[in-house]
């Protein structure tokens, strides 16, 4: 028992010195700016809104916040994309191992791991999946975006930077292009068309591709289905 003490020590030892180097190297990260410029907005005495106007770089990229969307798409958003998004550090260890369990029984990648604060990160530095490079970049950024402006913030950010569809961004810009109203209040099948555009905008459009976006959305739903329902 004894001999076991200096073993035992030694794992506690190098396990903090471990712990305290991830958190060195988080605390180093350095984030790509959190800001972005929106569109102008014209709104009558009533708030509804008249006009808007694109930003510099020519997209739509209204102001959203959470407290401004249908709280039934928040959920459904969670659900389909994080399930796990309010328990985990920023990276979802459990649904990276499956990603990669599947992807070593298919031969193909089937389903990625990304969590929202991943997709975050990415949707923050404009960078792709693809590479083992940008996808540790991403992890990096998603745990130090974690730590510094925590879950609201980085759903405040995803909201604000998805995609949408040609030059939509941010989840007020997909709402009120695609079915003319803000994201305050939405059917089902509406919040499950807005879950699933960003993760392929151009070849789910519905003005462009309206089965493959009926196709997208119908997974949502039967998706929700399967896990019990999403309730309004």
């Amino acid at each position: 028992m004894r001999a076991l003490l200096p073993v035992l020590a030694a794992v506690l030892f190098l396990g903090a010195a471990a712990r305290d180097a991830a958190d060195a190297w988080i605390d180093a990260t350095m984030l790509p700016p959190l800001a972005a410029e929106t569109s102008v907005e014209v709104l009558d005495r009533h708030g509804t809104l008249l006009r808007a106007y694109t930003v510099e770089d020519g997209r739509w990229r209204l102001a959203a916040s959470p407290d401004r969307v249908d709280p039934l798409y928040l959920r459904m958003l969670v659900a389909y994309e994080d399930r796990r998004f309010r328990s985990h550090p920023g990276i979802d260890a459990l649904a990276l191992l499956r990603a990669a369990g599947q992807a070593l029984a298919h031969g193909r990648i089937v389903s990625g791991g990304s969590t929202l604060s991943m997709q975050t990160a990415r949707l923050l530095e404009d960078s792709g999946t693809g590479r083992w490079a940008g996808k540790l970049r991403q992890m990096r950024v998603a745990l130090a975006l974690e730590r510094r402006i925590g879950k609201d913030g980085i759903l405040a950010l995803y909201l604000a930077r998805a995609p949408f569809g040609g030059n939509l961004e941010g989840i007020a810009a997909g709402s009120l292009a695609w079915f003319g109203k803000p994201p305050a209040r939405l059917s089902p099948a509406e919040a499950a068309l807005l879950v699933a555009l960003p993760q392929s905008p151009e070849t789910r459009r519905p003005d462009r591709a309206a089965d493959a976006a009926r196709a997208a959305r119908d997974r949502v739903l039967a998706r929700m289905a399967e896990a019990g329902g999403v309730k309004p």
